[in-house]
């Protein structure tokens, strides 16, 4: 029988430790680290992730019950006041860089969106952390409580996270939508919180187009109609141009497309610089922007990113990048093993067999186990 690492072993293999090691030479302060290395606080922080540990005791009483496999992870059992010093300490800087260089691999691999155009396709959204106010006082976010926000672009090339800043609550989405760098000719969508005209004048002279939720109250003037396919759910297609108060900061035409849900019943009016695609495609692109509110769902749900280990900024951050790493290194061996199950489905199997010594591929493909030989059959076989 062939001899395996541990599924935990053989899941962090996917990050070339030269890699790891030079990013925590690059992010690093103080003096060197003598009872804990950077590595070893990845490896516990991403075993918390992946069994749902709730405290540093929880983590640190786990690894020490482990601790004859750890030699295959390059680590060894830890304190809790390392891993805690560590992680109020030691910049988070680390995790972001290594989130950077996961998410190029995955990339790589992962599979195109459905629609038929080329052009990169781009969700926007932002997501809410309650904290303690007490507990995290840095994070105020109102009187009585306090926050933090990510603020995501979701990669709808495999629905991996491209783009995330992580802020104070406060912090309001079009702030943190304007620091994004995005490619030319992608298609960026967003629902209405990420309102600004000034913006979508700058986004149509980047050459990046837009598709969004039209705001009720807004104010403009039909320069052309087009024939539409009522049959498709589209009620209208037209090129306007703006009239309200700010119109001045964004003074291009634009696209208002009308459709009607036909299940529900409701309508919605969406606006668009991109006067190319189909207006029924550009209702079914805004109905993709559901995949950023499935995406926030499915971390909150199956990651650790609603309670922390720590309660300094650094020590949050620390772990809210390290779960991103890690949902990138689920996606990843999704992507080139070309795996059929759910992403849950393959954190659920790698969770329950952590320190099982199987072949991951094998166990996520979902072959038997291989058939255990006791030292009694050995000494027969070869007697």
């Amino acid at each position: 029988m062939s001899h395996h690492n541990t599924v935990f072993a053989q899941f962090l293999k996917f990050i070339p430790r030269h890699v790891f090691e030079s990013l925590a030479s690059e992010h690093h302060e103080g003096r060197k680290l003598r009872k804990i290395s950077r590595w070893l606080q990845f490896v516990s922080l991403s075993m918390a992730q992946l069994t749902g540990r709730e405290s540093l005791r929880d983590i640190v009483s786990n690894l020490s019950a482990q601790s004859h496999k750890l030699y295959h992870l390059g680590g060894r059992t830890v304190t809790r006041s390392s891993l805690a010093r560590v992680n109020e300490r030691q910049p988070y800087t680390l995790y972001e860089s290594l989130f950077s260089k996961l998410l190029a691999h995955c990339q790589g691999v992962a599979p195109k969106h459905g629609f038929r155009f080329k052009n990169k396709l781009y969700s926007l959204d932002a997501s809410t952390i309650d904290l303690c106010l007490s507990v995290f006082p840095w994070a105020e976010f109102r009187s009585t409580k306090a926050a933090v926000k990510l603020h995501m672009g979701l990669d709808h090339d495999g629905l991996i996270p491209a783009f995330l800043t992580i802020t104070d609550g406060k912090a309001h989405d079009i702030t943190a939508a304007r620091a994004l760098k995005l490619p030319k000719h992608s298609i960026v969508v967003m629902d209405r919180g990420y309102t600004d005209y000034s913006w979508y004048n700058h986004l149509n002279n980047s050459k990046i187009f837009f598709v969004t939720r039209l705001k009720k109250n807004a104010r403009y003037r039909v320069v052309e109609r087009r024939g539409v396919r009522r049959s498709t759910g589209v009620t209208s297609d037209q090129t306007i141009e703006l009239t309200g108060a700010k119109a001045e900061l964004c003074p291009i035409p634009l696209r208002r497309v009308g459709y009607k849900d036909l299940e529900s019943g409701n309508q919605y009016y969406f606006l668009t610089n991109n006067f190319k695609l189909a207006a029924s495609t550009i209702a079914a692109l805004y109905k993709s922007r559901w995949q950023i509110e499935l995406f926030f769902k499915w971390i909150k749900q199956n990651l650790k990113i609603k309670s922390f280990v720590g309660t300094s900024k650094n020590a949050l951050m620390t772990q809210i990048w390290i779960a991103m790493c890690v949902y990138l290194l689920l996606a990843y061996i999704k992507f080139s093993s070309q795996i059929t199950g759910s992403l849950q489905q393959i954190l659920r199997l790698i969770q329950l067999n952590l320190f099982e010594r199987r072949e991951m591929k094998a166990l996520l493909r979902g072959d038997p186990p291989p058939p255990e030989i006791s030292p009694n059959q050995t000494r027969l076989i070869f007697s």
